[in-house]
């Protein structure tokens, strides 16, 4: 049987993916779909695909990201890459708010944590819940995330977290895996295409100290 490391069987989210895509458009309606959006680059692949199916309202949520410059730069190539692309059906771009503050009580006593732990765990969490709320006040029944794309990131826990902040708001989570089936190659591919600026850290000023610890140790 295909496990997690946890003991639970894997997850085909890409096959979720497209059963929910059938169902939601079997009657060749337009749904709406709210898209949490952590930069540029990992939304190139998504924005890509899932404009075919839905008209996206696509949500950029980070208050993990430091410092307020970086984050200003990566809301800024997400403009702008939208309003580069051609798409299927109508996206928009919203900003949430700028409080890292937040985050850092999310962070608090984690700070050592490596990456990808449990301070991570609350990022994610903390995202998706914002994700999730805001879609509810704008009447979007539906959001997902393009967090899923990224190699380093976990894919099944990343759904948990969605689907419990869902639940909590009442709406529907969309099941994501967005590496798949090359997304993430594709992303690379459009990232040089409209020349976005690709960071080599996650966001936060802990991912940053260990991008730069890596680079000082080549």
């Amino acid at each position: 049987m295909n496990q997690n490391p946890d003991g639970r069987q894997k997850v085909n989210y890409q096959k979720k993916t497209d059963e929910a895509i059938h169902r939601l458009c079997a009657d060749k309606t337009v749904p709406n779909l709210l898209l949490h959006s952590c930069c540029a680059p990992c939304s190139s692949y998504v924005l890509e695909y899932l404009s075919r199916y839905f008209d996206l309202t696509v949500f950029y949520y980070n208050p993990n990201i430091s410092p307020a410059e970086e984050y200003e730069k990566r809301a800024s190539e997400l403009e702008r890459l939208v309003s580069d692309m051609t798409f299927e059906h109508p996206v928009r771009v919203i900003r949430g708010r700028y409080d890292p503050e937040r985050y850092y009580e999310a962070a608090k006593g984690l700070e050592d944590a490596p990456e990808g732990g449990e301070r991570c765990r609350r990022c994610f969490r903390l995202r998706l819940d914002e994700a999730a709320k805001t879609a509810k006040e704008l009447g979007i029944s539906l959001f997902t995330t393009t967090l899923t794309i990224s190699p380093l990131k976990d894919a099944d826990l990343l759904n948990r977290i969605g689907e419990e902040a869902a639940e909590r708001y009442g709406i529907s989570f969309l099941p994501s895996d967005f590496k798949k089936r090359n997304g993430y190659l594709r992303s690379i591919e459009l990232s040089k295409e409209y020349h976005l600026y690709r960071q080599n850290f996650c966001g936060c000023i802990y991912s940053k100290n260990e991008a730069d610890k890596r680079e000082k140790g080549k």
